[in-house]
């Protein structure tokens, strides 16, 4: 049989033949790529020449390629199209690519000459970059363990190896406990309450179910499910759908057994304590934050506490609000925290006159996605061409060349944006490919969302946090297509965690701007653009809820750094997380964005673990970028858009991020304006 992973990819920019593509042709594809590989880094090692950066440094950077590709297309379709098939496939090969991983970071003859090079990187006459890409691949193969002693490196890659098999089933687990719920609403009743726009989407996730007309489900997808426990009338339902929810992973509700995450929690925290000591780390947050902004515990806990008790006051006003609604509804039970979304819209609606279901229909994802187009054109002169005739993986995906303001092709950016059994939660951008001058690479960069889909001759309409989660994704699709850099190791995205979250944040701004909003928010029914009473709502009710919705990410953000401080793993993640929250003091209604039994950030992979703060510690980043806007009286004033080009979202990781921030702004960054813009500064 032919294996198309094996043949050249000819597809349009180099795409491969996603309809010829089966979970079969992975393992062989994989076996001949990472023998290439293997084979590549020991002609590296071994060459007679002495080091330089040109035979060892940048070679090893375009070393790799073929597996690079399959990387990227193998774990784009486990995110996106999965299959029984797949995941088994995944679950096969986690193990193999991570023991390769250690093998080539391991690798002793090329550490040697890596090792050599950064001992002597002042006298080497290197630019910039390459100096920036010398020390940044000196540090993986520390980080990877190549300079432990031969027994413990022998240990750390059993390690590496056992957690990624965890991780990938820990993401499996998560994908089969979310699939395996659906609340059907099956009559007049058990709808009440709902606006037309949640009828609509639950009616859709019927049908794509294969489950009929006239049939309603709820599923676990966050744009379905929140304006479900925001509008149902019945208080039921909403108990049953929030268990649901939160319950995720944690062995809890029939059948959830298959699903249970606890032990695997258990083992993965255990094994990354483990680590952090063959490191010699005292825990693994220790370990993680080594190489961040931040550096340390003692930094992070400082942002969160910072902000944690702003947002306990601010949740309390709010609170009142809440329970003033419930007593004005004739409710007499006690708030739990499925009814405070239900009551917090009510609330919401008697203070500001905000009907959300008023909103949505002024919000179609057409006319949404032209404005972030447009927003990136006048910013940074980009423009983009739509090319239906460019298949991707799923009929769903959407394709647009990008071009520059200088008519040069800029990348082609993928667009996934709704909710299917097939793809995991969440919303996230990643890479087919990265941008290289060196390797003569542009970029193909995919956004990925879950929203509730329209029904079937109605467009998809959006909340103004699905708007947020929109532009959000796009600015990290913009760090990958607006990349000039010459390694590809520097490219985009790939820079430290607690920076990768600016370029995201910082466009979300812009979506809340009244000159975007009156351009592009249009009724979809009428055309009439969003009258200036209701933007005027909009905008004053901007900051109502900030206070729960702080809590409830600063409360996660607080219990994954609790539980990476641990020497250990606890004996009971769930007891642990609750002892935890008990402390911090949490209002039981509040609750966490993510238990630690479905916490895909930490437990699918590495990358957000001991990290969960990215998210605030960028937003202080975002919030003070944008006030350069504000004070230059335009938010596209061409000045500062072209610094803010040059300086965050083409240099990748060239430039070390704190003097990447201070090239942009002339200053370290301040907290205030992040306090501000959530409504957290003192009265």
């Amino acid at each position: 049989m032919s294996n198309p992973l094996l043949q050249a990819w000819t597809g349009p920019h180099g795409l491969p033949p996603f309809a010829d593509v089966a979970p079969a042709h992975f393992p062989p594809a994989f076996e001949a790529a990472l023998a290439e590989h293997r084979a590549e880094v020991d002609a590296i090692a071994v060459q007679a020449e002495a080091p330089s950066f040109a035979n060892t440094v940048a070679r090893f950077d375009a070393s790799g390629r073929r597996l690079a590709r399959l990387e990227h297309l193998f774990y784009t379709l486990a995110a996106s199209a999965t299959s029984p098939e797949l995941q088994a496939v995944q679950r096969a090969l986690a193990a193999p690519l991570a023991e390769h991983g250690s093998a080539i970071y391991m690798h002793q003859g090329l550490f040697r000459r890596i090792d050599d090079l950064f001992a002597r990187r002042d006298g080497l006459g290197l630019s910039p970059e390459q100096g920036r890409l010398l020390e940044r691949v000196h540090l993986d193969f520390l980080r990877a363990g190549a300079r432990l002693a031969p027994a413990a490196r022998e240990r750390y890659a059993a390690v590496m190896a056992r957690l990624a098999e965890l991780n990938t089933r820990f993401a499996q687990n998560v994908l089969a406990a979310e699939n395996g719920y659906q609340l059907r609403l099956a009559t007049e009743a058990e709808l009440a309450g709902l606006p037309g726009f949640v009828r609509a989407a639950a009616r859709q996730a019927a049908v794509e179910r294969g489950l009929g007309e006239g049939v309603h489900v709820v599923t676990l997808s966050r744009s379905l499910i929140v304006p479900f426990l925001s509008f149902s009338a019945r208080r039921d339902l909403r108990e049953q759908a929030w268990r649901a929810w939160v319950g995720r992973g944690d062995g809890s509700g029939p059948d959830a057994a298959a699903t249970d995450n606890r032990e695997i929690c258990r083992e993965i925290l255990e094994l990354r304590a483990e680590q952090a000591r063959l490191h010699g780390h005292a825990c693994y947050a220790d370990y993680a934050l080594e190489d961040t902004m931040a550096r340390d515990r003692g930094a992070v806990m400082r942002l969160l506490e910072r902000v944690w008790h702003p947002a306990l006051a601010a949740q309390s006003r709010e609170r009142e609000a809440v329970l003033a609604a419930m007593s004005a509804a004739g409710a007499s039970h006690a708030l739990e925290p499925w009814d405070w979304r239900f009551y917090a819209e009510q609330a919401r609606r008697a203070r500001f006159e905000l009907d959300e279901a008023e909103v949505k229909p002024y919000f179609p994802l057409d006319r949404m996605v032209a404005a972030m187009f447009d927003c990136a054109g006048r910013l940074f002169g980009l423009r983009f061409q739509a090319r239906p005739d460019i298949a991707g993986y799923h009929p769903d995906v959407r394709a647009y060349e990008v071009f520059g303001a200088d008519g040069r092709l800029r990348g082609l950016f993928l667009q996934d944006n709704f909710a299917r059994p097939t793809k995991r939660s969440g919303a996230w951008m990643n890479a087919l490919r990265y941008q290289s001058r060196a390797l003569g690479a542009t970029p193909v960069i995919l956004n990925n969302n879950n929203f509730a889909r329209g029904a079937a001759g109605e467009p998809t309409l959006l909340s103004f946090d699905d708007v947020r989660t929109l532009f959000h994704e796009f600015g990290h699709g913009l760090h990958g297509l607006l990349s000039d850099v010459e390694h590809e190791r520097l490219s985009g995205p790939q820079v430290l965690r607690d920076f990768i979250e600016l370029p995201s944040q910082l466009f979300e701004h812009w979506m809340a701007e009244p000159q975007v909003l009156k351009a592009f928010a249009r009724h979809w029914q009428t055309g009439e653009p969003l009258p200036d009473a209701l933007l005027d709502k909009l905008q004053a009710a901007r900051q109502f809820g900030q206070g729960y919705e702080t809590l409830r990410y600063t409360a996660s953000a607080l219990v994954d750094m609790a539980v990476h401080s641990l020497p250990a793993a606890p004996d009971d993640v769930v007891a642990f997380e609750q002892q935890t929250l008990a402390a911090w003091g949490l209002p039981a209604e509040v609750g966490l964005n993510h238990r630690l039994t479905h916490f895909q950030h930490l437990f699918s992979s590495a990358g957000y673990a001991a990290g969960y703060y990215v998210y605030l510690w960028a937003e202080v980043l975002d919030c003070d970028a944008f006030e350069a806007f504000t004070e230059a009286g335009d938010v596209f004033d061409a000045g500062v858009a072209a610094r803010l080009l040059q300086c965050i979202y083409s240099s990748g990781n060239s430039v070390e991020p704190g003097e990447a921030f201070r090239r942009f702004r002339g200053r370290d960054p301040v907290v205030e304006p992040m306090l501000k813009e959530r409504g957290l500064l003192p009265a």
